[in-house]
């Protein structure tokens, strides 16, 4: 029972007491009995007015109690008079005005830091107690390829995607560098922070492959730009010298052997143009096309070669046509390549299908699979795994897919069956 009820039911009691005593002692003596109820009438009002004072404070502390569950801090008492409860007033208003500035100060933290993980290069996936995505910026959500519906309160594992699996499996607080099949690359960091007082886990994924391909492509540029200068600088002296000198020289056969080294000289001086061609390439000229009639006629133009090597081509396109704005030239190039080299990993009796579908390009084949030391080196400049490649063919896809901002990837999967897959959105 509260002291305020127990106060007020003491007082009625004592004033009830009282004033049967007054009647029995005073019930045959009107005066003084009527001035005895006068008296206790008094003491009662008294009572009442102390228990009012009493109160009072109480009602302060509720509401203010009520206020503060509903977080709602610009409610402030104003002084009555009475010294005690203005006290209370006072420390109360005080503590509200400082939960209000630190609220404010609170509110405009989260809102700059919400700004600035949205604004991020950065993906970052925020999770709860139990591991699940409670939060995920628009990096992440590109990143990933989900919508946000599709990420929040998920587990890592129900999300199925295997970048995530991945991250979530690495050692925490310990920063990363991941290479996938095909040219990404990102930097992870799985770590923690207390919440509460309880540990709560994110994870932070820069992409860095269009930073480590930019870095590449003007290390190696510029070592190939300055072989073609003084390559082709040597080789115009050379050829002017050895052509001038060969009608002097009056045996046929070194007149011959003067010929085919001239000859070698400017293949040569071509083999390092087109080596210097490598690192310029154009942009991509778009233009609206179907991408079943790029199919069919790369699947044409190699129905030939296939043919010498017994290996077996097939093309699969749909019914609707598949649009889409890319440089025809650059792409049928590409392709091309990407034929080649799938032709290049089969023998007799195995296949090339290349299939098209409404957001895909595939070219597979079940030849000889991809070696497991290269499989994340495949578009690495100048790699070959061939004794007479020079290694800039899919260096040449790779840059022509990015500059289109397709996503691609090459491997061999577990059926044995060797896949470039390209898509966009």
């Amino acid at each position: 029972m509260r002291f305020l009820t127990r106060y007020l039911l003491y007082l009625i009691g004592l004033h009830l007491i009282l004033a049967w005593l007054a009647y029995t002692a005073f019930k045959a003596e009107s005066i003084w009995l009527v001035g005895s109820e006068v008296v206790l009438l008094g003491s009662l009002f008294l009572g009442a007015d102390m228990y009012q004072t009493f109160r009072r404070p109480g009602q302060y502390i509720g509401s203010g109690i009520e206020a503060i569950r509903d977080k709602d801090f610009t409610i402030k008492f104003v002084p009555t008079g009475n010294r005690d409860v203005d006290e209370l007033i006072r420390v109360y208003n005080l503590m509200i005005d400082q939960l209000r500035q630190e609220r404010t100060h609170q509110a405009e933290q989260q809102s700059f830091l919400d700004k600035l993980i949205d604004a991020s290069p950065i993906a970052l996936l925020i999770f709860d107690y139990d591991g699940r995505i409670t939060s995920a910026n628009p990096k992440a959500i590109t990143l990933l390829r989900r919508p946000l519906d599709a990420l929040l309160n998920q587990l890592p594992d129900e999300v199925a995607h295997p970048l995530l699996s991945q991250f979530m499996s690495l050692p925490p607080e310990q920063p990363q560098l991941v290479q996938q099949t095909g040219i990404e690359r990102y930097r992870v960091l799985r770590a923690t922070f207390m919440d509460r007082g309880f540990a709560r886990q994110f994870l932070l994924i820069e992409e860095l492959t269009a930073e480590l391909i930019t870095t590449e492509k003007n290390a190696y540029g510029k070592v190939i730009r300055m072989m073609a200068h003084e390559v082709n600088n040597s080789i115009g002296a050379v050829n002017s010298i050895m052509q001038t000198l060969t009608p002097e020289l009056p045996d046929p056969d070194s007149q011959r052997a003067m010929r085919v080294a001239i000859d070698r000289n400017d293949r040569l001086n071509g083999f390092m143009r087109r080596f210097a061609d490598v690192v310029r390439i154009p942009p991509p000229v778009r233009t609206r096309v179907d991408l079943r009639d790029v199919v069919q006629q790369v699947g044409q133009l190699m129905g030939p070669p296939a043919l010498k090597l017994c290996v077996a081509v097939s093309v699969d396109v749909p019914d609707q046509p598949v649009w889409l704005s890319a440089d025809v030239a650059q792409l049928e190039q590409t392709l091309v390549n990407i034929v080649k080299n799938a032709l290049e990993a089969c023998a007799a009796g195995h296949q090339v299908q290349i299939q098209l579908d409404p957001r895909r390009l595939q070219v597979r084949n079940n030849g000889q699979p991809i070696p497991a030391e290269l499989a994340n080196r495949l578009f690495d400049p100048f790699l070959s795994t061939k004794a007479t490649g020079q290694g800039i063919g899919l260096m040449v896809v790779r840059d022509i897919l990015l500059n289109h901002g397709f996503t691609f990837s090459l491997k061999t999967k577990s059926d044995g069956w060797t896949v470039f897959s390209i898509d966009w959105e």
